[in-house]
Formats: structure tokens, C-alpha cells, sequence
């Protein structure tokens, strides 16, 4: 099956090893919240986040060190990044609690790393108490936006692809982005990342990358459909119509990637954690929603399609039977 394209994939003939890679990512993403354990950001446990500018650099882990001592040894979390407003680094304190950090305990830390941190200007910018029920109550939000946002995705593939089993089709990219969700997911937990507003932002991306690759195939299949009128199998088709799509999906997702891996490199030399956390999940989710939207959307599609027809065909003939 070569039909003018520049790669020649056995797809739909390998869709078995497929399958079984997929598989084992998704249960080990799973498992990996037991193995590992998933960090909760305080927007969704409740808590205390403080956040400080200051000039200069210092060590991390020796400033998480100091203000742990400050509160009394109390558990919590450093991170670096930006302010956008005054250009100034920032590093922002998260102190999980239900029951949120007094102010005199927030007077005292900031005292002790003013002090300590003399040379590097620390300066308060902002105390911010978020109320577990109010990141539960955000979280739940994000679920239902989700799951409003796959209903219409199926109706859209539905009206759109209907020459080609639309609702099922529809299913299956829905299948694919739950996929790419739980990897992502299982990329912030292995490298012990806070699931935060950057994991929400990471996930939204990524679902606008795979969508958009998983159309792109089934249109090319539709477009196949018409112009072959019969003449090659399904699964020929369903070949043919991915080995035409792949230098598209590659160049595109490439080109992204690439950009993720010179802002993580940058973010890695100045230490800005914030951006990390977004930008290698991102690098994680960019590759498995070109993998899903290739080899895993539209094999699966072959393979439930073939099935329905096979049962169309065999209740028709009981019909005939009957008759």
C-alpha cells in the first residue's frame, strides 16, 4: 500500500503493539499516584500562599529550609518564577492547611527571611488563605467543562463525519484525549509537580493539539472514503489516510516541541519552576496527542466500525433467514 505517500506505515497491521504501549502508559500513570503520589496545590487542598519579590539569587532549598524553621517545621513549598508587573523575581511560599496561617505567623516569616535575606530585598507582595472548598468547588467545575466539552466534540464528529460512522468516530477521539489526560497526568506525578492551574492549562492544550490531529486523519479517511469508493479495504484505508496525514502531524508537533524544549532549558538555567511545570508536561502531552490522534484514535475506529458492520451483516442474514 504505497498510493503516492512518503511513508508507509502498516498501521492498522502493527494496531495491536499500539494498543499495548497505550495500555501500559495509561496503568502506569494510574499506579504512579500509589507509587509516587500526586502533589495537590493549595488552590485544591486549601492553604496559605505567600509570595515575595526580591533581587539577586539564592539557594532554594536553603530558603525553603529557613522558612520552614521560621513556622516551627512546618511542611511547605518553595517555588521561583517572575512577576510580570514589576519585572522582579518572585518565589512563593505554599503552606497546605485547612486551617490557613495566622498573621502573626506570616509576620514572623517574613521578618526572618527579611532578615536573613537582607542582600536580596526581600519585599512581601501578596498573602493569599484559599478555602479547600473553594478549589473542590473549582475542580469540579473544570470536570463539568470537560465533560460538556466531549458532548459536543461527539455531535460535532457526528454531523461532520457521518459518511463514516460519525458518533463512533466521535467516541474514539474521545477515548484517545481520556488517554492523553491520564499520561499527562501521570508525567506531572513521576516528576513530583504540584497538579496546579498550570496542569489545567497544560491538559486544555493539549486536548486543542490531539482534536485538531485526530479531525485532520478523519478527514483525510473521509476524503479517501469518496475518492475510492469501495475499491480498498477499511483498513487499507484507514492506512493510507494516516501515512498521508503523518508529515503534517510531525511538522506541526515538532515545531511545538521544539519551542517547549528551548523554554524549558531557559526555565531550567534560571531556575524558574513555574514555567518548568508547564512547559515539560507540555512537552510529554504534545508527543503522546500526536501518538493518540496517529495510532490510536482511528485504528480503534477501524477496529469498532468493523465490528458494527459484521453485525449488521450477520442480523441482516438471521432476517433472510427467518424470512
Amino acid at each position: 500500500m504505497n498510493r503516492n505517500t512518503k511513508f508507509n506505515i502498516p498501521v492498522m497491521e502493527k494496531k495491536k503493539i499500539f494498543f499495548a504501549v497505550s495500555i501500559v502508559l495509561v496503568l502506569f500513570s494510574i499506579l504512579s499516584t500509589f507509587i509516587f503520589g500526586a502533589k495537590l496545590d493549595i488552590q485544591f487542598k486549601g492553604g496559605t500562599l505567600i509570595t515575595y519579590l526580591y533581587d539577586g539569587s539564592f539557594d532554594t532549598a536553603q530558603f525553603e529550609a529557613d522558612a520552614k524553621e521560621a513556622l516551627g517545621g512546618l511542611d511547605l513549598d518553595v517555588s521561583t518564577g517572575t512577576d510580570f508587573n514589576t519585572g522582579r523575581n518572585s518565589v512563593k511560599v505554599s503552606l497546605i492547611s485547612n486551617a490557613g496561617l495566622t498573621a502573626e505567623k506570616q509576620i514572623a516569616l517574613t521578618d526572618a527571611l527579611e532578615t536573613k535575606y537582607a542582600e536580596n530585598n526581600i519585599e512581601l507582595l501578596e498573602s493569599t488563605d484559599v478555602s479547600p472548598s473553594a478549589g473542590s468547588e473549582f475542580f469540579k467545575k473544570c470536570l463539568m467543562a470537560a465533560a460538556l466539552s466531549a458532548i459536543v466534540l461527539i455531535i460535532y464528529i457526528a454531523v461532520r463525519f457521518r459518511n463514516i460512522g460519525g458518533w463512533l468516530a466521535g467516541v474514539c477521539a474521545i477515548i484517545a484525549l481520556l488517554h492523553d489526560i491520564i499520561i499527562t497526568y501521570g508525567a506531572f506525578v513521576v516528576m513530583g509537580m504540584e497538579i496546579d492551574a498550570n496542569f489545567m492549562a497544560v491538559i486544555l492544550t493539549i486536548l486543542g493539539y490531539s482534536v485538531n490531529d485526530t479531525i485532520v486523519v478523519y478527514d483525510r479517511i473521509r476524503e479517501n472514503k469518496t475518492l475510492y469508493k469501495g475499491s480498498i479495504s477499511l483498513s487499507d484505508l484507514t492506512d493510507l489516510s494516516i501515512n498521508q496525514s503523518l508529515t503534517r502531524s510531525i511538522n506541526t508537533s515538532v515545531t511545538t516541541i521544539f519551542a517547549m524544549i528551548v523554554v524549558s532549558l531557559v526555565a531550567s538555567m534560571r531556575g524558574v519552576e513555574s514555567i518548568l511545570s508547564f512547559s515539560l508536561p507540555m512537552l510529554v502531552g504534545l508527543i503522546i496527542g500526536t501518538y493518540s490522534s496517529l495510532f490510536l484514535a482511528s485504528p480503534l475506529w477501524v477496529v469498532l466500525e468493523s465490528r458494527r458492520s459484521a453485525g449488521k451483516e450477520e442480523e441482516g442474514s438471521n432476517k433472510k433467514k427467518k424470512k
